[in-house]
């Protein structure tokens, strides 16, 4: 039976590791389709003053750490036919919001998200994205890969 896994992607530390848990864990089963996911947040006051030219290249940035991802992914031995890539251009409040929109649409059946550490401050004011998949979504399964510390 074959599973889909939305795999969330941006340039971060934790976005390795999760690359690196999606080598460990799924690249061996031929029945998984993996979509390699990133998700624009809605930009704030300051980056609206960056202007469309920012915006332009930010999203070029952002699709070519997507295609890097696959890229990894495929060198591994991944199917190319079974890994894909997603950008949500759509911004969205936050990334956990994002998620879950996107979970409404194309019912994943696992949501790979990394995470960072956090000091309790920075939890309170920033919110954790993994607690609040896991509260949020009730038809799949969250993996969480926290990134491990040097």
């Amino acid at each position: 039976m074959e599973k889909s896994i939305l795999v969330a992607i941006s340039d971060s530390a934790s976005s390795r590791a999760v690359l690196d848990c999606v080598e460990t864990l799924f690249l061996n089963d031929k029945e998984v389709k993996i979509t390699l996911c990133h998700i624009f947040r809605q930009p704030s006051a300051s980056s609206e003053l960056m202007g469309k030219k920012f915006t332009a290249k930010e999203t070029k940035r952002r699709e070519a750490i997507l295609l890097d991802a696959r890229a990894r992914i495929v060198n591994w031995g991944g199917d190319p036919a079974r890994i894909h890539t997603l950008l949500a251009a759509e911004p969205y409040p936050t990334v956990a919001d994002g998620i879950i929109d996107q979970q409404k649409k194309y019912h994943y059946d696992i949501i790979v998200i990394g995470r960072k550490k956090m000091s309790k401050a920075e939890e309170f004011v920033m919110g954790d994205a993994s607690v609040r998949l896991v509260r949020a979504i009730e038809d799949a399964s969250i993996l969480v890969v926290k990134t491990r510390q040097k």
